[in-house]
């Protein structure tokens, strides 16, 4: 296991060549990245299962929520999935999951009210690309999360939580663990981001190759 702290920019690049050059396909490393966060799930929280929820952005940070939807569903838990992205604005990754989801029949609403019983929150708003304050529906959706007793788990980063300086971008996910993916991150050790981060646990065999050049 590696210590290496990497930035959102060396985080992209890492990701880029792997995908571009080496040729393994983004949605290889996708499956992966939830795979570690179900596995995470399942084994460090069987208790808190009875009402998932996975809160899932239109990028693909919710694209890696789907798919753990998908695999907690398949693993026999029930899950559904609350929706606070722009659907025109979903990445291919994400449609494509989406479109999964959809098969395998799990429920997906925009109700802000499904938080309410929820036993364990996914967070899959933002990854690594916030770089702006977070504003409308996405900011009441971290306030509602915020506002529950659920147990959370956060998808690469807490959503709301700077990459790079660990700051907190107007509002955050409060996390009870965070699953990251490949590398630690700045921002998961840095200021509020390790407060708001709760336990790290770095995915580390996702196939990623840090190659700086």
């Amino acid at each position: 296991m590696t210590d290496k702290i990497v930035t959102a920019e060396e985080m992209r690049h890492y990701d880029s060549y792997t995908i571009n050059t080496i040729g393994i396909p983004s949605l290889v490393l996708m499956e992966r990245a939830a795979l570690a966060v179900r596995d995470e799930i399942l084994h460090a929280f069987p208790l808190n299962l009875k009402n998932v929820v996975v809160v899932a952005g239109s990028g693909n940070n919710g694209g890696d929520g789907l798919a753990v939807a998908r695999l907690l569903h398949i693993a026999g838990v029930h899950v559904s999935i609350l929706n606070v992205g722009n659907p025109d604005h979903a990445s291919d990754e994400h449609q494509t999951q989406d479109n999964i989801v959809k098969y395998y029949q799990i429920p997906e609403t925009t109700d802000f009210a499904v938080l309410n019983n929820a036993t364990l929150i996914v967070d899959a708003m933002f990854g690594i690309g916030i770089d702006r304050p977070i504003t409308g529906n996405y900011a009441e959706a971290i306030k509602a999360i915020n506002n529950t007793d659920a147990i959370v788990v956060a998808v690469d980063m807490p959503s709301g939580i700077n990459t790079d300086t660990g700051e907190v971008m107007g509002i955050a996910v409060k996390a009870t663990a965070t699953v990251t993916f490949a590398y630690n991150k700045v921002g998961l050790v840095k200021n509020d981001g390790a407060s708001y981060a709760g336990r790290i646990v770095i995915a580390n065999d996702m196939g990623t190759y840090a190659i700086d050049e």
